[in-house]
C-alpha cells in the first residue's frame, strides 16, 4: 500500500546574538593637565527569547485517552449486570442510559428532537421466532425441526404448504458461470441449491482465488442473496460434502435458531426468501436420488468447470413453518459537539453498543465485539470535549454516535442513515471502531497492528491521512488485506460504516479481526489488551483531530465496491 511521508515541524532555532564589535577609542584633543576620555564599550545586548515550538494540539488530546479510563467504562458495560446488551432487552436500555448520561456529564448536546431523551433515537422493530410445530414432508416421510431440517430468516410458512422445488446446483453466477442460465425465471419459486462450491479436478475451487474459496464456498448468505434477486420465495440448502457433519452444525446452530430474530416495523412481512437447511438425508429424499448420482454430477460439473445438466427430479415436499411476531422500541445513542466556522459539517464516530445477549444460560458479553469500540468513542468525546473547553475545538461538528441493533444485520445505523438527524450531505466522513481490544492468531506474537476497512472505497484522501496519522503518531501495522473485493469474509458490508458507504459517506472501519471468543461467552474484560486498545483508539482520534480541522472537507473521488 502506498504510504505518505508527514511534514514534520520544525523547531525555530533560537535567535544568535549581534557580537557588538569594540572599536579602540577614538583620540581627541583635550586642554592640558586633563586627562583624556575613553568610551566605555558597549554592553552585550540581551539574547532575544527562542521562538516556541507550535503546539501539537492533537497529541495532548490523544494523551487524555488512557488504559485506565477505557478499563473503567468496559468493565460497566461489558459486566453480567448488562446482561449481554441483547436489542430491545434490558441490558441494551441499561447501556444506552449509561452511555446518554456519559455524554451529558461531558457537556455533549443531545441533537434529538421530540424524543423524551435528546440523546435517544428510538425506533420501533419487530421480534419475530420460530413458533413451535414446524414440521417437514416428503412423501410418506415426516422430519423433525432441529433434527432433520431448520429454518433461517424471511417468514417461512405459517401453514402447512405444498412446494415444488428447482434445482439450481450451487446457485452461482458470475461472469463466465452461472447456474442460473438454464433456468429461467425463478421468481415465487423455490430453489434447491447444493452448499459448497465446484472444485477442480485437484481439488481446489474451481472460482477462487489462488486456489482459495470463493464467497460463494464461504457463505451461503451469498447464494441467498442472489436468489433473493431473482425472486425466489425460498430457497432449500444441503450439503453433501462427506467431511461436513449435519447432526453437530444443527446442534451448535439451535440455541441461535431458538433465540428471536428483529427487523424494522415496516420491513416485518419481509419478501426475502426463507432459507431452509435439511441433512443429507432429506436432501437426496427431495432429490428423488443417491450418494452415488450426487458424486457423479459434481464429477461432471468438475470436468466441464462449468454447470451441467443434472438428471434429478426434485420431490415436492410439504413444509410448516410457523413464525410468532412482537413490536418492540430501542434505541441509538447521540452526542452532538458543535464546530467553529465549519460547524455545518459534521463527522461521526461510531461504534456499536448492542450484543447477542443470554444463550443457554450464559452471558455473552462481548467486551471486545463491541465494547472496546463503544467505549473508545466515549474517550474520543472526552478528548474532543476537552480540547473545545480549553479553546481548541474542532472546526467541524462531530456526531458521536452508537447504534443498536448491529449484531441483528446493521439495523441501527440503517435506521440512522434513512433517518438522519443531521444532512447526510452534510457528512464528511464515518470513522467506525468495532473491535480493537484483543489480537487474531495472524498477528500473535507480532508488534501492534489494526486492520483498517474501506478507507479506500470512496475517498483517496481519507487513505492517505490515516496512514499519515498513523506515521506520525502511533506506528502500527496498519493491515489492509480486507480491502481486496474478492475477501470471502467480506468485512467491508459486516460493520456500521456500510450503512454510511452506501449513501457515499468516506468510511473507515478500524478492527482488530476475529478470535476463538468471538460471540462466544468467554469474550470478557480480562482478556482486552488495553494497551494496544488505547493506542487503536488514539490513531482513530489523530485521523479525526486531521479530518475535523482541516481547510477543506474530504473529497470523494472514487466509487470502488
Amino acid at each position: 500500500m502506498k504510504k505518505t511521508s508527514l511534514l514534520t515541524w520544525l523547531l525555530a532555532a533560537g535567535v544568535s546574538t549581534s557580537a557588538v564589535a569594540q572599536q579602540a577609542p577614538e583620540k581627541i584633543k583635550v586642554k592640558a593637565k586633563r586627562k583624556a576620555k575613553t568610551e566605555a564599550p558597549a554592553a552585550p545586548a540581551e539574547p532575544a527569547p527562542a521562538t516556541a515550538a507550535p503546539a501539537d494540539w492533537a497529541r495532548t488530546y490523544a494523551e487524555s485517552i488512557t488504559q485506565a479510563d477505557l478499563r473503567q467504562h468496559l468493565t460497566v458495560l461489558a459486566s453480567d449486570e448488562y446482561e449481554g446488551r441483547e436489542t430491545g432487552e434490558k441490558g441494551q436500555k441499561m447501556a444506552a442510559e449509561y452511555i446518554a448520561k456519559r455524554f451529558a456529564e461531558l457537556g455533549l448536546k443531545g441533537p434529538v428532537q421530540g424524543s423524551d431523551n435528546p440523546y435517544l433515537q428510538h425506533f420501533t422493530m419487530v421480534r419475530s421466532s420460530w413458533a413451535d410445530g414446524a414440521t417437514l414432508k416428503v412423501g410418506k416421510n415426516t422430519y423433525k425441526w432441529l433434527t432433520d431440517f431448520y429454518a433461517l430468516g424471511g417468514n417461512g410458512f405459517q401453514q402447512e404448504t405444498s412446494v415444488q422445488p428447482v434445482f439450481a446446483g450451487y446457485g452461482i453466477e458470475q461472469d463466465g458461470y452461472s447456474d442460473y442460465a438454464a433456468l429461467g425465471d425463478v421468481k415465487g419459486k423455490d430453489l434447491l441449491i447444493l452448499l459448497g462450491e465446484p472444485q477442480t479436478d485437484k481439488g481446489t475451487a474451481l472460482l477462487g482465488k489462488d486456489g482459495q474459496n470463493s464467497k460463494w464456498g464461504q457463505d451461503y448468505r451469498a447464494k441467498l442473496q442472489l436468489a433473493a434477486q431473482k425472486g425466489a420465495r425460498s430457497v432449500f440448502f444441503v450439503d453433501f460434502n462427506p467431511n461436513s457433519n449435519y447432526e453437530k452444525l444443527a446442534a451448535r446452530m439451535t440455541p441461535y435458531i431458538s433465540r428471536p430474530s428483529i427487523a424494522f416495523k415496516e420491513a416485518s412481512q419481509t419478501t426475502r426468501p426463507t432459507a431452509y437447511f435439511v441433512s443429507p438425508a432429506v436432501g437426496y429424499q427431495l432429490l428423488g436420488t443417491t450418494a452415488l448420482a450426487v458424486t457423479k454430477y459434481t464429477a461432471a460439473v468438475s470436468k466441464a468447470a462449468k454447470p451441467t445438466a443434472s438428471p434429478f427430479k426434485p420431490a415436492k415436499v410439504l413444509v410448516k413453518a410457523p413464525k410468532k411476531m412482537e413490536d418492540f422500541t430501542t434505541e441509538n445513542v447521540l452526542g452532538y459537539l458543535e464546530g467553529t466556522d465549519l460547524k455545518d459539517e459534521v463527522m461521526v464516530l461510531s461504534a456499536h453498543y448492542d450484543h447477542i445477549g443470554i444463550i443457554n444460560g450464559e452471558v455473552h458479553n462481548g467486551a471486545d465485539d463491541d465494547g472496546s469500540g463503544t467505549v473508545s468513542v466515549l474517550e474520543m468525546a472526552e478528548a474532543f470535549t476537552k480540547a473545545k473547553a480549553e479553546g481548541h475545538g474542532p472546526r467541524r461538528s462531530i456526531l458521536f454516535l452508537t447504534v443498536t441493533g448491529e449484531e441483528k444485520g446493521l439495523l441501527g445505523s440503517e435506521y440512522y442513515t434513512d433517518h438522519p438527524i443531521f444532512p447526510l450531505q452534510n457528512t464528511v466522513v464515518d470513522l467506525n471502531t468495532d473491535m480493537v481490544g484483543r489480537t487474531d492468531k495472524d498477528h500473535e506474537g507480532k508488534g501492534d497492528y489494526v486492520y483498517v476497512i474501506g478507507s479506500d472505497k470512496l475517498s483517496s484522501e481519507l487513505h492517505t491521512i490515516l496512514q499519515a496519522q498513523n506515521q506520525q503518531y502511533t506506528q502500527m501495522d496498519l493491515d489492509f488485506r480486507y480491502n481486496d473485493p474478492e475477501d470471502p469474509n467480506r468485512f467491508y458490508y459486516r460493520s456500521d460504516h456500510y450503512n454510511f458507504a452506501k449513501h457515499r459517506i468516506p468510511v473507515a472501519f478500524f478492527f482488530n479481526g476475529v478470535h476463538d471468543d468471538y460471540h462466544g461467552p468467554k469474550d470478557e474484560v480480562d482478556k482486552i489488551e488495553f494497551p494496544k486498545m488505547e493506542k487503536r483508539a488514539r490513531l482513530v482520534f489523530y485521523t479525526a483531530w486531521d479530518l475535523a480541522n482541516r481547510d477543506k472537507r474530504i473529497v470523494v473521488d472514487s466509487n470502488k465496491k
